[in-house]
């Protein structure tokens, strides 16, 4: 049976195969891992020579493969200096002394170039092993959780097991957590967060009760906490930590758990090859260059680079700017619309990626190959680049999952039984968000198969198919009033305008892509960018971008993302679909930081817009619920503001409410990290230091009524800025004395 978990101790492999009763233990001694150095021929052999004498080395020998995508689309291999070493943990430590000991002391920089340095040690077996380490059979899961406070205090009594509390002492706990290990013998355990594993041990251990979390005793430390930036956000990383025979799941750290559960997270193993506890705390970039990775060494014998260098390639001024414009998006129009069709191409950017051969080797191709043709269908729109016929591998490593998708949304189609649909559900959320993430990685500097010129080329082809669909839509009789990437917002601007299927069936015959109908809405609304209409009329009721119904006479606009949207911010509307359910993007409701109270209170807001679509109508509700809050009735909880931490403490330059939240979180001995999140209450905005604020976790019973009056304020104006009110308007309706609603009290 295959392995499903590894385990890399003292230079041997420990593989545990799952068994009907459990898992079974297979020890392997003979594994040896490898890196592989490109260089000049004289720079290697003297390499190799200095390397044989070291004692992390045990064998070395030339070898040819491919190093980079071009070289194995014109069929070439490099000579490289294969080197295997004792210990997996070993590989990195050699890649740097070759990097600044080796080539530092004797060649120019840039002499050597290192690949398959920076796997993982389960994935790196499993690629060079030629094992799957998908489960072949159901996996057996036990969830363990513990508050934040009672971790920091190092106080498991307050353990939960699947959900239900353990009543009892810390010894009763652990006995009864004990009972469930060895009666569920479960494969994979999923921990509210990881340092809650070392801490039932060091507890245990202090209490002197036998007892271990793994198949085994013991327990390893993989990888300390980190904090890192990516795409401008900083973010942390919790440690990881491994027990034997067993996966761990560290819910604060898995993505992929959040969005498609275990089973996402299996589908993955089994697309990616990477095992399930990498494949958990993996992020979708990374799920998405493991299958890349494991995808080129079987196909192509291709390397994957340590530290990728590929120069653009040289191009004039007019390319550079038809390439440089991004994707395509037509601004929305702002304000109250009736009448509304969402229509959106199926996977846009893989779908072009797979349809026009888009993939790195293949994009502005030189392979000199006569039997290619490099004219016509295969000149990239505005930018004249020719991408090769021959088969590329970005559309090798798409296809599979863009089949599985369409294949799972016809078997959901079906009405499946509930434990089908939620399987599949699962993992076409788990495949969406690997899809989404392909066409920005090829733009990522740093990704392993990625190039610039593929993202440029995928945004042409993307904007051409806008255009297309516009053009076509509108002869149709169709008004676009919003469309930004994949996504068109349409509404008729004749009375009887061409079937809505019949046209996007027509574009997407024409651009080969399926334009599929997302949904209708009964009304949509379109917000402003916050203070854009500050002192201003020309948007709201009867205005260009006010409600329009069916014979609205404003035109779409089309321009690069950003232009042309200073008055529509191109991400934040929100509306009522015919199902009856609301749509919400870019306001309040949906932003992390928003207290619950106010989220809800803008779901009411939109209820009353709903019912009456008049501003007024809104401030009512706004009114009461003002009251509420300056009254006392509203339960401090629901005032809970999330924010993520940016940076240390002593490195913040403002006194702001994360500073007072993190002075409090301190004095409760809790660390708090660049990348995690504070949860407080603001307790007294007037007040300075850790006394503006109280943590969640401390239960607080008072708040700051006019602080969170603002927050309602500013979550009113975003439901009510499409007719033209903003906050002072919004404050003169509720000082005009005049009769109050019914629809104050429907919310």
């Amino acid at each position: 049976m295959s392995p499903f978990t590894f385990e890399f101790e003292d230079g041997t492999v420990r593989e545990w195969a799952l068994t009907e009763e459990g898992a079974e233990l297979t020890t392997v001694a003979d594994y040896a891992p490898s890196l592989f150095v490109a260089g000049p021929d004289g720079a290697l052999a003297d390499l190799r020579d200095r390397l044989e004498v070291d004692p992390k080395v045990v064998a070395t020998r030339t070898e040819r493969w491919a190093t980079t995508l071009h070289e194995a689309h014109a069929g070439e291999r490099s000579r490289v200096l294969r080197v295997d070493l004792e210990r997996i943990d070993e590989i990195r430590t050699l890649a740097r002394e070759i990097r600044g000991v080796y080539e530092h002391e004797t060649h120019a920089p840039g002499t050597f170039r290192l690949f398959d340095v920076d796997l993982a040690p389960a994935f790196r077996y499993c690629l060079d092993r030629g094992v799957d380490p998908t489960p072949d059979r159901e996996l057996r899961m036990l969830r363990l959780a513990l508050d934040e406070a009672a971790l920091a205090d190092g106080d498991v009594s307050a353990l939960e097991l699947d959900g239900e509390s353990v009543e009892g002492d810390e010894p009763h706990v652990l006995r009864t957590l004990r009972h469930h290990l060895e009666r569920r013998d479960p494969d994979v355990l999923v921990v509210s967060h990881a340092e809650l594993v070392p801490a039932l041990d060091r507890r245990a251990e202090m209490l002197g009760l036998e007892f271990r979390l793994g198949r085994l005793p013991g327990l390893t430390k993989l990888a300390s906490e980190n904090t890192y930036a990516s795409y401008g956000r900083v973010g942390h990383s919790p440690a990881r930590y491994r027990v034997p025979g067993r996966a761990i799941i560290d819910i604060s750290n898995s993505f992929l758990w959040h969005q498609s559960g275990l089973t996402g997270i299996l589908y993955m193993v089994e697309r990616t090859g990477r095992p399930l506890q990498e494949a958990a705390w993996g992020s979708i970039g990374t799920l998405l260059t493991s299958r890349q990775i494991r995808l080129a060494r079987r196909r192509e014998a291709v390397l994957a680079a340590w530290n990728k260098w590929e120069p653009e390639r040289f191009t004039d001024v007019e390319t550079l700017h038809a390439a440089d414009r991004g994707g395509f998006t037509f601004s929305p129009e702002v304000g109250f619309h009736e009448d509304v069709y969402e229509i959106d191409f199926a996977s846009l950017y893989p779908r072009i990626i797979c349809a026009h051969n888009v993939s790195p080797e293949t994009v502005g191709c030189d392979c000199g190959a006569d039997d290619i043709d490099h004219a016509g269908t295969n000149t990239v729109p505005d930018l004249g680049y020719e991408v090769c016929e021959a088969d590329g591998f970005l559309p090798a490593v798409l296809e599979p999952l863009i089949t599985d998708r369409a294949a799972i949304k016809r078997r959901l189609d079906d009405e499946p039984p509930d434990d089908e649909a939620a399987r599949l559900r699962a993992e076409s959320g788990a495949i969406k968000w690997v899809l989404v993430s392909c066409f920005g990685y090829q733009g990522y500097r740093n990704a392993t198969f990625g190039r610039i010129e593929c993202h440029e080329t995928i945004n042409a082809y993307a904007r051409e198919i806008a255009l297309t669909a516009k053009r076509r839509l509108e002869e149709a009789g169709w008004r676009i009033i919003h469309g930004i990437v994949d996504s068109l917002w349409v509404t008729p601007r004749v009375d009887e305008p061409e079937p809505l299927e019949a046209v996007t069936a027509n574009i997407s015959t024409t651009v080969g892509i399926p334009l599929e109908h997302d949904g209708s809405y009964e009304w949509v609304c379109f917000v402003p960018v916050r203070d854009s209409i500050r002192g201003s009329s020309s948007v709201g009721r009867g205005g260009s971008g006010g409600r329009t119904g069916r014979s609205g006479s404003r035109s779409s606009s089309a321009g690069r993302a950003g232009r042309g949207a200073s008055v529509g911010a191109l991400t934040r509307y929100f509306g009522k679909r015919s199902s009856g359910e609301y749509k919400f993007r870019g306001i309040e409701v949906r932003q992390r930081s928003t207290p619950p109270f106010v989220a809800d209170s803008q779901r009411a807001f939109v209820d009353a817009l709903d019912c009456e679509p008049d501003p007024e109508a809104v401030c009512d509700v706004l009114g009461r619920r003002l009251r509420e809050l300056r009254v006392g009735d509203v339960d401090p909880a629901a005032l809970t503001v999330t924010k993520r931490v940016s940076r240390r403490l002593a490195d913040y330059s403002q006194r702001t409410h994360t500073v007072a939240a993190l002075q409090r979180y301190e004095r409760r001995g809790i660390d708090r990290r660049p990348g995690q999140s504070v949860e407080y209450v603001v307790a007294d905005d007037d007040a300075r230091g850790p006394e503006r604020v109280r943590l969640a976790l401390e239960e607080p019973r008072a708040y700051d009524a006019d602080y969170y009056a603002t927050l309602l304020v500013r979550a009113c104006e975003s439901v009510v800025s499409p007719f033209g009110w903003d906050r002072s308007r919004i404050r003169r309706s509720l000082r005009d004395g005049r009769t109050v609603r019914l629809s104050t009290f429907t919310d």
